[in-house]
C-alpha cells in the first residue's frame, strides 16, 4: 500500500499493531492533508517470542483492514510489509526509513502495551531527529499514572477494592451511590457446572476475506515452524466484524454467561464465553462501549444481572486491573519467584501428547483456536504449573506464545501474579491451588481420563491430587502464615506420616517422568520448533 504523497512538515503517526481504533490518542488530532500514519509488519513482533500462527495473521489481517479503512476515509497511509524489500524487521529500523521518507515535524505515538516497546520509545525520542510524543493511550478506563497513585503504598493490590472503584468511576451498574442489586459481586452465583445435555448457542465465525486469507497464507509460508493450526480461523479482523460478534455475544451468550462462566467441556472451547479480547486487544472494540452495551442489555432486560455484573468485572475490573499492576511494578515485578519454583515446563504444554485427558483437551483446543477460556487458564494448564512447581520464566512464554489475546500487560501479571503466585500474593490472597475434585466439578474431562479422580494413591491416582498436597507440603514454610491457607493444612497436619510419604513418593515419581523435550524427533512436525 504506497503512501499518498502529503506535503512535508507535517505529522508522521505511528500506530502500533494492537492500536488499530480511529480514535486512539495518536490520531485524534490527524490532519488529512498533512500527516500520515504509518503500519508496519516487523519480523522482529511476530518472534520475540514465537507467537502463535492465528496470533500473527490476526494482527497483520487487522493491521491491513485498518490501513484500508484509513485510505478510505482519504488519509494518507505509509504501509509496510513484511516481505517488502527493504524492510529492516524492527519498529525502531521502519520508524528511521520512514523518518527519512517523509521528513515530518514530529512522531506521535500511543504508549504501548508492553515494557519492551516503551523503552524502545524512550530511546526514539533521543535518536530520531525530530520530536517523539508519546501520548497516554485512552482506549483504557484508568490512566496509567491513577493506578500507580492508588497502588502506592500498598504492598497487596487487591482487584476487588479497584474496581469498586471503577464502578463509581464509571457510573457501571450504579444507582444513587451504590451498586445496581444491592451487591458488588455476584460471583457466588456464577459457579454452575454445564449440565449434561445442555445445547450451548451457534457461535459466529467470520470467514477470512481476499486480505485475510492473504495474510494467511503469509504466515503460513513465513513462520511455518510456529505452534498452531490455521484452518480454524475465524476471528473478525476488521471493525464491522468486531461490532458483529460484540453483538452476537449479548444477544445470544450473555444472558447465559454468568451461570456457566467457570464451566469446561471437552469438544465445546468456547461456552458462552465472548471471544472478544483478540478484538479487544487489539484496539478493534474498546472496554467502555463493551460494557455498555452489557449493562444496556441489563436495563433493558435482557440479561440478567449476575451474568452481565460477571462479564462487567471481568473488563471493568479485572482487565483494567492487571494492566495496572503491571505498569505500577514493572519491570521489577517478572523477575520475582516467591515459591522458588524451578521444574522446566513439560512437553505436553506444546504436543498435547499426555494421559492428563483436561491437559490434553485444552492444549488441543489452544492449538486449533488459539484460545482457551480464563477457567482452562487458570484452573487446568495453570494449576498445574503451580502444583508441579514449574519455572514461572518459562511458563509465562508459553501463555505469551500460544493465545491470540497474550499481550505481556495482560499475560504478565495474570500469570505471574494469579497463576503462580510468584509474586508472594501482590495480586491474589492465596496461591490458586487445586486437586482433581475442581476439575472433575466443573467439567467432563475426568470421565475419560485415563486416571481416577477419586483415586488418591498410587498409579492409577490422578496426579492433580497428589500433587496438590505435595506443593503444600514443599512450600509449608512459606504458606502455613497465610490464614487463607489455614484450612488445607489443618487437613495437612492431620495426616500420617505415612500418608505424607506416599503423597512425597508418587509425586516425585510422576515429576521425575516430565520431559522437557520430546523423546523422539518430530519430522515436520510444528511441534518441533514450537518453543
Amino acid at each position: 500500500m504506497p503512501e499518498q504523497a502529503r506535503p512535508q512538515g507535517g505529522t508522521l503517526r505511528f500506530v502500533l499493531g494492537d492500536q488499530l481504533n480511529r480514535r486512539v490518542s495518536s490520531l485524534t488530532d490527524l490532519d488529512p492533508e498533512r500527516d500520515v500514519v504509518l503500519l508496519v509488519e516487523v519480523r522482529d513482533e511476530a518472534t520475540y517470542v514465537r507467537h502463535h500462527k492465528q496470533k500473527i495473521a490476526f494482527l497483520f489481517a487487522a493491521m491491513r483492514h485498518f490501513a484500508t479503512e484509513l485510505e478510505a476515509e482519504g488519509i494518507a497511509v505509509d504501509y509496510v510489509r513484511l516481505t517488502e524489500p527493504g524492510n529492516t524487521g524492527s519498529f525502531t529500523g521502519e520508524l528511521e526509513r520512514a523518518v527519512a521518507r517523509h521528513a515530518p515535524a514530529r512522531v506521535v505515538v500511543t504508549e504501548p502495551g508492553e515494557w519492551r516497546v516503551w523503552e524502545m520509545m524512550q530511546d526514539w525520542r533521543e535518536t530520531l531527529p525530530v520530536p517523539v510524543e508519546i501520548r497516554a493511550d485512552n482506549r483504557f478506563l484508568c490512566p496509567r499514572e491513577d493506578f500507580a497513585r492508588w497502588a502506592e503504598g500498598r504492598h497487596h493490590l487487591r482487584m476487588e477494592t479497584f474496581y469498586r472503584g471503577m464502578r463509581r468511576r464509571t457510573g457501571l451498574l450504579m444507582e444513587g451511590g451504590e451498586p445496581v442489586g444491592g451487591r458488588w459481586n455476584f460471583d457466588p452465583d456464577n459457579r454452575k457446572r454445564l449440565p449434561k445435555g445442555h445445547r450451548l448457542p451457534d457461535r459466529i465465525g467470520f470467514q477470512p476475506d481476499a486480505i485475510t486469507r492473504e495474510a494467511i497464507a503469509l504466515v503460513e509460508r513465513e513462520f511455518a515452524g510456529h505452534f498452531g493450526d490455521l484452518a480454524t480461523f475465524s476471528w473478525p479482523v476488521a471493525r464491522a466484524d468486531a461490532l458483529a460478534a460484540l453483538k452476537h455475544f449479548i444477544d445470544q451468550c450473555l444472558p447465559t454467561f454468568g451461570d456457566y462462566q467457570d464451566a469446561m467441556k471437552a469438544g465445546a472451547p468456547y461456552l458462552y464465553h465472548a471471544l472478544l479480547s483478540p478484538p479487544l486487544n487489539a484496539g478493534l472494540l474498546t472496554a467502555e462501549e463493551v460494557c455498555w452495551a452489557a449493562e444496556r442489555a441489563y436495563r433493558d432486560g435482557a440479561a440478567p444481572l449476575n451474568c452481565v455484573e460477571g462479564f462487567i468485572r471481568q473488563i471493568l475490573g479485572w482487565r483494567e486491573y492487571v494492566r495496572g499492576v503491571y505498569w505500577a511494578r514493572m519491570p521489577e515485578y517478572r523477575d520475582s519467584n516467591a515459591l522458588g519454583a524451578s521444574r522446566d515446563l513439560p512437553w505436553f504444554y506444546w504436543s498435547g501428547e499426555t494421559e492428563l485427558n483436561c491437559i490434553a483437551n485444552v492444549v488441543a483446543d489452544t492449538r486449533a483456536h488459539a484460545y482457551a477460556h480464563h477457567i482452562q487458564r487458570l484452573m487446568v494448564t495453570g494449576n498445574f504449573a503451580l502444583i508441579a512447581g514449574l519455572d514461572p520464566a518459562q511458563v509465562e512464554a508459553w501463555y505469551l506464545i500460544v493465545f491470540a489475546d497474550a499481550y505481556e500487560w495482560v499475560e504478565l501479571p495474570n500469570v505471574h501474579g494469579m497463576v503462580l503466585w510468584a509474586d508472594g500474593g501482590v495480586m491474589g490472597s492465596k496461591p490458586y491451588a487445586a486437586s482433581g475434585a475442581y476439575i472433575d466439578r466443573m467439567s467432563d474431562y475426568c470421565a475419560n481420563c485415563a486416571y481416577d479422580v477419586k483415586v488418591k494413591a498410587g498409579p492409577n491416582a490422578c496426579p492433580f491430587n497428589y500433587l496438590y498436597w505435595n506443593f503444600l507440603i514443599e512450600n509449608e514454610d512459606r504458606l502455613i502464615g497465610n490464614q487463607r491457607m489455614a484450612m488445607p493444612y489443618r487437613t495437612l497436619r492431620g495426616m500420617g506420616d505415612q500418608r505424607r510419604a506416599e503423597i512425597r513418593r508418587d509425586a516425585a515419581g510422576f515429576l521425575g517422568s516430565l520431559r522437557a523435550e520430546p523423546e523422539r524427533a518430530h519430522q515436520g512436525d510444528q511441534t518441533a520448533n514450537a518453543t
